[in-house]
């Protein structure tokens, strides 16, 4: 059986309180995509390791083994159509230490210049949008591409690569002059750093590992695209959390309001008075959007080191929103 996994690589106190408490203390803060999502691997990459171990040792070696191809994404279309989760399911997915390591340290450095411009929400909407990105390209081109051919019915994919390249193409993309410190070498703009990479990528998916390399492409290309659209004005991730909202609606419960309706004399004034502060408020709003557009601009033109106090404090307000 052929596995398909993304690879990265890049030099650069506990506190009191049960382990299930940090856990649920870092999913209940507020604009904590990014933490959740490393969370999240960890977990998984964790329980898988005990279920390896545990039925290694009664002889249930076959039933890990069935089980991880239930959860791993299939080349071949057929099998895909029977295990649609899969396409979701793999990208959570590691099963080596150095794969699941610097998958997120990437995830962690990139996802960190996404989070403090943008908010936590589209650090969710990059990783889960480019791992589905990276999923249908990687079937794609191995049910289309006759080089793939005779490897469809033995390849299999899982990592989070695809998710993880689209953050850090995405972070490439709306800051692309951002200078990081690289071990060795110095600063370097991380608009370079997403280039190597990419291009890296594309010369191996010929490969041993050619439905990982492809699946970092395909997240590639959805981080440049989504922080293009976003810059428009455009959302493709909105979806995302609406349904997680849709989710939560089920196991939070949501506060009774109760609503009663007074008739005044002053009806007429009041809705005059409120017309005009709406009024005002759209003004306002599209007043802050230029602000925030110009110094969009003036980041890709020069860094964001070139942003006056007031400016990043600006933009980090907006990001909230």
């Amino acid at each position: 059986m052929r596995y398909s996994q993304g690879y990265g690589s890049m030099g650069g106190g506990m506190r009191g309180g049960g382990i299930l408490d940090e856990f649920k203390h870092a999913f209940n803060r507020p604009d904590n995509g990014l933490v959740q999502i490393i969370l999240l691997n960890l977990v998984v990459y964790v329980g898988l390791i005990f279920l390896r171990v545990i039925l290694t040792l009664t002889g249930g070696g076959q039933v890990y083994d069935q089980f991880m191809q239930w959860i791993m994404l299939p080349a071949a279309i057929p099998e895909f159509l029977t295990r649609p989760w899969t396409l979701v399911t793999y990208f959570f997915l590691h099963e080596r230490f150095f794969h699941i390591l610097f998958n997120l340290l990437f995830l962690y450095w990139f996802g960190k210049i996404i989070k403090e411009f943008l908010g936590g929400s589209k650090v969710v909407n990059l990783y889960i949008l480019g791992g589905l990105a990276g999923g249908v390209f990687y079937i794609l081109i191995y049910n289309t591409i006759p080089f793939f051919a005779e490897r469809i019915d033995s390849s299999m994919m899982l990592g989070a690569s695809a998710g993880v390249f689209a953050v850090v193409v995405g972070a490439a993309t709306f800051m692309p002059n951002y200078t990081i410190l690289l071990m060795f070498i110095g600063p370097v703009r991380i608009k370079y750093i997403a280039i190597f990479y990419v291009v890296l990528a594309f010369a191996q998916t010929t490969g041993s590992n050619a439905g990982g390399e492809l699946a970092h492409l395909g997240g590639a290309a959805l981080g440049f695209f989504y922080i293009k659209q976003l810059q428009q004005g455009t959302d493709w991730g909105k979806w995302i959390h609406s349904f997680f909202d849709f989710i939560k609606s089920f196991f939070v419960r949501q506060p009774k309001v109760k609503v009663s309706y007074r008739k005044s004399t002053k009806t007429k004034s009041r809705s005059t008075s409120s017309s005009s502060q709406s009024t005002t408020a759209k003004s306002v709003d599209s007043t802050s959007q230029e602000e925030i557009d110009a110094i969009l601009d003036k980041i890709s033109h020069s860094g964001y080191e070139s942003l006056s106090k007031e400016e990043k404090q600006k933009l980090f307000n907006a990001s909230k929103h």
